[in-house]
């Protein structure tokens, strides 16, 4: 039998600690070592046993949960959940612990919300069982500040250079969850302005896809926003699907366009991949790229295979460049991959298929 997965929850709330210990303790795979109100505790308690996995609020007293990450990532890295209320400020900064080495965002238990606590069971213990099976190495020191040289940006922006480009009939759907946020930024990073119009799953809470997108907006040629109902999906433009709404292709004519809707977990998901790629399978069958990359579990294997027996052409990260092959594998396991390629590859198979 499997050790169990050995958790350190630290947050300032006694409230919000207890109820992290409920949820968790809940999963037989999972075992609570502690808890801790602040860094200064969680270390003391690190003195005595090593967890395998930490939650980690973000704003704390004495020492914020950032640079508490910053500090467990250089010295003896672990994989961190970080765990964050709904909040702008919060999810931003959320965002900003994904780069410093954090493996998955949750959401902070909201008390007393029945329906609430009983799908937050469900995401956060997978969250922690994912965590314990990431793949992470240790993250250099950040180069000390110093002022940056300003352009004629900082006072009038220069004119877009992501202006949209007139849809085709081809379309790239992309699904990630544990690891895919870094992921995902180095895909997007890598394709030019014209590439085909694509729809993206990243499981991750409502609120922090926001934020997600914004960051990929500022460094990516293509324009990357969060989707909203009835947008369109155009050439030099990839939609994130929103926290905590399923998000599904459509197609009217000629032209490609999302829903956004409320609906049940899906494969313990909502957004869920398996939606996505479903809705991709009816709706643009062979004009579809597939893609799915790092993540705990099977969401998008049904859809993929889906995808495949309509036309589509399909792609899977591979299990080196993951820092959780689930995923993938269950997709592979179906016989729903075309072809299986590293991170860094698979930016060139989208461009060549899709423009077949």
């Amino acid at each position: 039998m499997n050790e169990k997965i050995k958790v350190l929850i630290v947050d300032d709330s006694a409230v919000v600690r207890q109820t992290m210990e409920d949820i968790l303790s809940s999963d037989p795979l999972i075992e609570v070592v502690g808890s801790a109100r602040d860094p200064f505790a969680a270390a003391e308690r690190m003195r005595e046993v090593v967890p395998d996995v930490i939650t980690l609020d973000v704003e704390m007293p004495r020492m914020d949960g950032i640079t508490f990450l910053q500090k467990v990532m250089r010295q003896h890295p672990i994989p961190v959940v970080m765990c964050s209320s709904l909040t702008e400020k919060g999810s931003e900064t959320a965002m900003r612990a994904m780069e410093y080495g954090a493996v998955d965002i949750i959401q902070k238990p909201r008390l007393g919300v029945k329906q609430f606590l009983e799908e937050a069971k469900v995401i956060i213990c997978d969250a922690v069982r994912a965590a314990g099976g990431a793949r992470i190495k240790r993250i250099a020191p950040k180069a000390i500040n110093v002022a940056p040289k300003l352009s004629a940006d900082a006072v009038l922006e220069k004119p877009s250079s992501k202006a949209m480009i007139q849809t085709t009939e081809k379309v790239i759907v992309v699904g990630a969850s544990t690891g895919g946020t870094e992921a995902l930024k180095d895909f997007l990073e890598a394709l030019p302005l014209d590439t085909p119009g694509m729809v993206i799953v990243q499981h991750m809470p409502e609120h922090f896809t926001a934020a997600f997108a914004r960051r990929l907006d500022g460094i990516c040629n293509i324009s990357v926003k969060e989707a909203e109902n009835d947008d369109t999906v155009v050439r030099g433009r990839a939609l994130i699907a929103p926290g905590n709404k399923h998000t599904l292709l459509k197609r009217s004519g000629a032209r490609y366009y999302v829903e956004v809707k409320d609906g049940p977990l899906v494969c313990r998901h909502r957004p869920s991949v398996d939606v996505l790629f479903r809705s991709a399978a009816r709706y643009a069958g062979k004009n579809a790229v597939g893609v799915i990359m790092t993540g705990m579990g099977d969401d998008g294997a049904k859809g993929m295979l889906e995808m495949k027996d309509a036309g589509a052409y399909t792609i899977a990260q591979d299990e080196a460049s993951c820092v959780v092959f689930g995923m993938p594998k269950e997709a592979i396991k179906l016989g729903a991959i075309d072809t299986v390629v590293p991170l860094n590859n698979i930016a060139g198979v989208v461009l060549r298929e899709s423009n077949k």
